[in-house]
């Protein structure tokens, strides 16, 4: 198949009130698209925008089919990200099933590209020392493999069974996500945003992750749609920087007192199935669990080599990717009292 001209046909996205899909969502306004807007209830982050709003779950595979109707493109950002705090099931349904039905729905409809959004989670974490490029295994099928990697992993193994049978998709994969227009908040901005208030009594030693800029994120996405190889996937991430690293330099974009106090990694994974429990009792999604802390043990050494030759991906200084998160945290008014 033909790769799609930009800014001809109905776009259509999957997971658009998300984080990623915000930011999409403005980018392929921005630059002229008409665009149908996938969300499942809330719809915050697109309200007064220009989009065609569609309430779809993508477990449902004919509402799915119902909402492709007349795309010429299709990203699939809809997902469901957990690291610890959800059981198998609802995960599998939305990011395996789930999938098979947008892929399904793409071929019936005659979508001309799809962009897939994995994850780095999607890649075997073996082994940890490695450098993890495109060439890495898929994460396998293992009982011991966090939830999150198994069904990433599966989702893509989907979409490839579709470019098999005709469908021209690309597949992106991002690491950890910060920047603005973060509506819900997400889970790393749920962790800045409490960092600002005061609300962590320490910070957790050995242990980081690569953090990219959604909006670094975004433009490398429309780059994949319109220059992608068909059936391939491509890297999208940023910088490494350790928990403390991190949290030092919001503190210093922000101003915020970052707490001192360092725990060792051996002691945070003690107290994970307490503070999981205290969590839940109040209501809310856990801080750090015994598979968050594990998945920030990994993923120290990745390359993003293709993409940046392939798409042009290009991720700015993770500093000026927390200022302009501030920034917009400020002005939306998501900054928390102590």
């Amino acid at each position: 198949m033909s790769e799609p001209e930009p800014s001809q046909g109905l776009v259509t996205v999957t997971g658009a009130a998300g984080h990623i899909g915000a930011n999409l969502v403005r980018s392929l306004l921005a630059n002229g698209r008409q665009v149908r807007a996938l969300v499942r209830d809330c719809t915050a982050a697109l309200d007064g925008l220009p989009v065609e709003i569609v309430r779809c779950d993508i477990t449902d595979a004919e509402a799915c089919r119902r909402a492709l109707a007349g795309s010429a493109v299709v990203y699939h950002l809809a997902a469901r990200i957990s690291v610890g705090w959800d059981p198998p099931a609802p995960v599998e349904a939305v990011n395996i099933a789930g999938t098979r039905h947008i892929v399904e729905a793409c071929l019936a409809c005659g979508v001309k590209r799809l962009v897939h959004f994995s994850s780095i989670h999607a890649f075997s974490a073996q082994p940890v020392d490695g450098v993890i490029d495109e060439s890495r295994p898929l994460a396998g099928p293992e009982s011991h493999i966090l939830i999150y990697d198994r069904t990433k992993a599966e989702g893509e193994r989907v979409v490839q069974a579709g470019v098999a049978r005709g469908l021209d998709a690309v597949i992106v994969n991002p690491s950890s996500v910060i920047g603005p227009n973060d509506f819900a908040p997400s889970a790393m901005g749920e962790v800045l945003l409490d960092l600002v208030a005061g609300k962590f009594p320490a910070l957790v030693g050995g242990a980081g992750f690569n953090w990219v800029d959604v909006r670094d994120v975004v433009a490398s996405a429309l780059a994949a749609e319109r220059s992608g190889r068909r059936g391939e996937h491509y890297l999208l991430t940023g910088h490494y920087l350790s928990l403390v690293e991190l949290a030092r330099l919001w503190g210093r974009v922000t101003g915020a007192k970052i707490p001192r106090m360092v725990v060792p990694m051996a002691v945070a994974q003690a107290a994970a199935p307490f503070a999981a429990s205290w969590a839940r009792l109040r209501g809310r999604r856990p801080l750090f669990t015994s598979d968050s802390l594990r998945v920030l043990r990994n993923h120290r050494q990745i390359s993003h080599a293709r993409a940046s030759a392939e798409l042009g991906h290009a991720p700015r200084p993770l500093e000026d990717t927390l200022r302009d998160t501030y920034v917009w945290f400020k002005q939306a008014g998501k900054l928390r009292n102590s």
